[in-house]
């Protein structure tokens, strides 16, 4: 891995990490399905314009269509659409972590549905990262965190995860960022209709607001999502996924420093043994790949 894969995966994973807490700021202001709904209509038509301008089709492979509209679905408008509703009563910094555990469920599916062989060190990972979500949940739970919103970004993890192990690699080299606006269009369209029936378009206005709407729209929505693309066609998806070690300990600090979320000995302890346990996981694959 160079250096310049090294800087993509540091700064995808930063960003990554930033979109929890930016959406913590626009639920507690907006309705959350609506909100997530006009990012991605204006994250994608960003990324078609600059798409277009570069010379890239929409004209895709039927593999890319394919890829685009599962990752449409699952990862914006149920993986999103379930952690932005999940964040009107449950902390940045916890929907953080349980979104981080998606490697780790990846990789169990594969060892028990899909019988590909896992390592020792794999293994180990798994029982690691799985000891400690249980004890994060276990210190939540006891102080009377919400139920609802933990199963909702849990629903949402397994949506992502669903998505990865069904499309292995959109293979949009040279294409990359008409298909991830194309992407961003699928989940504007799936989130419309849920948020028309169900929200009232009542908002707070204010430069908060303001900030962390156009924040979400065009670094999580447009530049993490094509950075994750050009990594993966750089160093490969398995390679990649490794930097996912890293979004715990993000998601937690980015939650703590810009929200003021309160952190317990537990979440230190919980979010460095499923940190560990996520890069353990990935560094066994990237052995055995």
């Amino acid at each position: 891995m160079d250096i310049r894969a090294m800087l993509m995966g540091l700064a995808f994973a930063a960003m990554w990490s930033s979109a929890f807490t930016s959406a913590r700021i626009i639920v507690t202001a907006a309705p959350p399905l609506m909100a997530l709904s006009l990012r991605f209509l204006l994250s994608g038509i960003i990324a078609i314009a600059i798409a277009r301008a570069m010379g890239q089709s929409w004209r895709l492979t039927r593999g890319q269509w394919r890829a685009t509209i599962i990752f449409g679905l699952c990862q914006n408008a149920l993986y999103l659409g379930l952690n932005f509703v999940a964040m009107q009563t449950i902390e940045a910094s916890l929907a953080a972590i349980i979104a981080s555990t998606m490697p780790l469920i990846v990789a169990l599916a594969n060892w028990l549905v899909f019988r590909e062989k896992l390592p020792a060190l794999g293994i180990a990972g798994l029982v690691a990262g799985i000891g400690g979500v249980v004890l994060i949940m276990g210190a939540r739970l006891s102080a009377g965190v919400d139920v609802w919103g933990v199963a909702l970004c849990i629903l949402g993890a397994a949506s992502l995860a669903a998505a990865t192990l069904t499309v292995r690699t959109a293979n949009a080299r040279g294409n990359v960022l008409m298909v991830v606006g194309l992407q961003m269009l699928v989940g504007a369209a799936a989130l419309a209709l849920p948020a028309a029936l169900f929200e009232t378009p009542v908002f707070e206005p204010s430069w908060t607001l303001l900030i962390a709407f156009l924040y979400t729209v065009l670094v999580p929505g447009v530049l993490a999502t094509l950075v994750w693309f050009l990594l993966v066609e750089r160093i490969g998806a398995v390679k990649a996924a490794t930097f996912h070690f890293l979004n715990p300990f993000l998601g937690v600090l980015i939650a703590a420093a810009l929200l003021g979320e309160a952190l317990g000995w537990a979440d230190f302890v919980g979010v460095a043994v499923i940190a560990a346990g996520i890069l353990a996981v990935q560094l066994a694959r990237v052995q055995r790949a």
